[in-house]
Parts: structure tokens; sequence; C-alpha cells
């Protein structure tokens, strides 16, 4: 099977490592991938969009499952799929959408592939209503490292074990899925200016249960009065008759559309996302959002994923890369991520990617990222000096609160602080020990961590 010695990193960009890439294309090269591993073990890769460690394996061997990638069947009557892991959201898309299916959870990217949906446990716009797309897989196979393939479940521990396991489990092989119905490929959209943080978290306390999907970009450079102002958007799939009359929307309402800029270039100046520039950006962007509009159609790629019509968005942080620093703290936590937000402006982070929402119920994944609460995630230049003292101590007013980080997008966590922001963390381990007891899967994460 194709393999080689490459350079493989986050989408962050951070800290590349070496490792011997493997790119199986069948079930029986991905089991003999597992059992050729090597003594650094291995760790299965989806598309790469992990934004810290997850996927990396330094030294040791890494799986491209992205060439297993079939859909196997479709029930389109109760809306559900069975599917290779290594497929993408995207191309799930593309298939399900004329047949009035969506994907029930999407994050802000819809390159991901299933495998790395549920080894992340990814969430989206809706998890106050839908919770993580873990609670919507009805079963799935794992190649574990004995080289057996078992039929997982949910409400097993394997399965609790493997939603949110970061790959550290097996390789997930195929899955089965429940969609969500759809008349259209359009939204309905509603968007509104907030003044600050308190008048933010009061309309999204108030008013999210009026809508599937919530989210809200928030201006992090803004200071004293207007400290957290930000544009809170939501919306749900538009019904058919919203579409207007004799256009082409109406004509073929479930078609997917999708728009694509200019790639970003290679290199760009490291002080491009200063500061100053990140302020204007920001400034321009707040003026630009109406104080109130309802009812606006838009593609669902537009609503959902607006960055993936620029490939290699990433770039734009320069050679040094990024940091995403994603949080969440329960309800009743709400000083603390007045606290957080003051101390991020406070230091003048130059962030101009940054969304706030609320979570609801927990999923059962024991190292599951989401619980009821708040959640904060910002981009960060990794160069900005001082950022790592600082993230340390963000993590230590998280952990206070009771909240954890997202360990999809970490990189630089301290392990000291993982078991109270994760308390089923010493069941992932034994388990794992049991399962895996020479240690066959494990990623640059894994180790940093002692997961």
């Amino acid at each position: 099977m194709p393999a080689d010695t490459a350079s493989v990193t986050g989408w962050g960009r951070t800290a590349p490592t070496t490792a011997r890439l493997i790119r199986p294309r069948t079930y029986e090269e991905a089991a003999a991938a597992v059992r050729d591993c090597g003594a650094r073990g291995g760790i299965p890769r989806g598309l790469g969009r992990a934004y810290g460690d997850a996927a990396q394996n330094a030294g040791g061997s890494v799986l491209d499952m992205t060439g297993l990638d079939r859909i196997h069947a479709i029930d389109a009557d109760e809306g559900i799929v069975l599917c290779d892991a290594g497929i993408s959201l995207h191309r799930l898309t593309e298939v399900l959408l004329p047949l009035g299916w969506f994907v029930p959870v999407t994050p802000g990217t819809r390159h991901v592939t299933v495998g790395g949906a549920i080894g992340a446990d990814i969430h989206g716009k809706n998890h106050h209503v839908s919770g993580s797309f873990s609670r919507h897989v009805l079963s799935l196979e794992l190649l574990t490292a004995d080289g057996g393939v078992r039929a997982v479940g949910p409400g097993t521990p394997l399965f609790d074990a493997t939603a949110g396991g970061m790959g550290l489990t097996g390789v997930i092989l195929t899955a089965t899925v429940r969609l969500q119905p759809v008349e259209t490929s359009l939204m309905s959209v509603d968007t509104e200016r907030a003044r600050d943080l308190d008048d933010l978290m009061a309309r999204l306390t108030a008013t999210d249960h009026r809508y599937r999907y919530s989210v809200a970009w928030i201006d992090l450079l803004a200071r004293g009065a207007a400290t957290g102002r930000a544009m809170l958007t939501r919306g749900d799939h538009a019904p058919l008759d919203a579409l207007p009359e004799r256009t082409r929307a109406r004509r073929d309402p479930l078609a997917f559309r999708t728009s694509r800029l200019p790639a970003a270039p290679a290199f760009l100046p490291e002080g491009l996302l200063s500061r100053t520039t990140v302020g204007l950006f920001n400034e321009l962007w707040y003026r630009k959002a109406p104080r109130a509009r309802t009812g606006e159609l838009q593609r669902l790629s537009t609503f959902f994923h607006p960055l993936d019509g620029v490939p290699h968005w990433n770039r734009v942080y320069g050679r040094g890369g990024f940091v995403q620093y994603q949080f969440v703290v329960g309800h009743g936590q709400e000083d603390a991520v007045r606290r957080i937000v003051r101390r991020i402006s406070q230091r003048r982070c130059p962030s101009f990617l940054a969304v706030l929402k609320r979570f609801g119920d927990a999923d059962p994944g024991w190292l599951s990222f989401p619980v009821p609460g708040w959640t904060l995630a910002l981009d960060i230049p990794a160069r900005l000096p001082g950022l790592g003292a600082f993230l340390d101590e963000l993590d230590e007013e998280v952990a206070a609160a009771g909240g954890r980080v997202y360990l999809a997008k970490d990189s630089r966590l301290r392990p000291e602080l993982l078991t109270a922001m994760y308390p089923r963390l010493a069941d992932f381990r034994a388990l794992r020990a049991e399962l895996d007891p020479r240690g066959v899967f494990v990623s640059d994460l894994a180790r940093r961590l002692g997961l």
C-alpha cells in the first residue's frame, strides 16, 4: 500500500513532525497497517482539520484514511446512511442533500471525515438542540489493536471511549448515521447586533430555544463599555414555501451550491494580523452587521462554512501558524466567561475569528468536549509574545470554574490540568490499557497529555 515519510501538522501549523504516512485503500490494508505500525505506534488521520497535534505521531506511523470513502447504503425513507469513515461531510452533503437529507451536525468546515467527526465528537451551531455528532451514530465498526474488527453501538464503554477519543481506541472503518431532513438547500437566517457581552448573553439565554442553529461572532478587541460586543446569527433550514416563486432556487430547491475564492498565498508577512489590522477588521465587521434582520435566505455553505470558500485560509497567520483556543464552562459560571473575555480584551489578542455559543446536554463520550454551558473559541497568531503563559493562566481559570478545553483544537495544554477537566479520564485510560496493552495507537497529543 502507498507509504512515505512526510511532515505532518495540524490545521494550526504550529508543530510539524515527521512520520511514516500510510494510505490504506481497503479494510485489509488498514489491518495490515495497524499490524505494521512499528515501535512508535500509529494514529488514524482524516483530512487534517484538527488544529493541534491530535493526528500527528512523531517518528511513528500515521494512517491516512481518506482512501476509504465509500457510501455503502442509504435509506432515503428513514434518513440513515452507512458509509466508510474516510468520507468527508462535503461528499456526504453532495450525495444526500438532493435526497432531502443533511448531516445531523457540522462544524465550521465540511472538510472533515466521518471518522474524524466521531473521534473528535464534533459539535456545531445546533448543539443546544441536537448535541454532538456521535449522538446520531447508530453503530460503527472499529479496527482494534489486535487486528480484529468490532461492531460497536451506543451505550457501550467502547463507544463512549471512541466518541471523542481522538482515534486512540482504534481505527473507525464504517459508521451508520441518522440524518437531518430538509426541504431546501437554503437557510432562513436572523441577524442582530449585541452592544456588549451582557447584552449578548442575555439574548442567547432568552431566545436560543427558538432556533435550531445559533452562534455569535464576538469582538475580542473591543474594550470599555463595548467589551464583548457581537453579531448574533441564528437560523433554521428554510422550508420550500419560503423560497420566492419563479426563481432558480425554487426550481431546484435542493441543489448544493458553494462559492470559491482564490486560495490564500503560501507565504504572508508575519505582521499582517496585528492588533491594528484586526481591530480595523472587527470594527468594520461589526458596523456592517444589521441592527436587526430576519428571514434572510443564505446558502448552506455561507451559513455553516464561510471559510471553506477560501482554500488554505490557515496561511493568513504566516509561517508561525496559529493557536485555536476553545473552552467551555457550565451554566452558572457566566462570571468566568466575563472575566476571560475581559482578560483577552485587555491583553489585546488580535483575534478576528472568535465565536461564543451555548451548549445543550452533554453527550456520553468520556472525552467528549461539550457540557451544558458557554463555549468560546478564538484564533490567535502563535507568535504573539507571551501567548503560552497567558493561555496557561486562562486554562487555570477554566479549570477552576469546572470547565475544560477542546482536545481537538489543543496544542499546548499542561497535563496536570487534564484530570480536573475530564472526570472520566481514568476510565478512558483503563479501557485503553485493556484494549491496547502494547500501545499500538498513539499520537503526539496522547504523549503530551498522558492519555
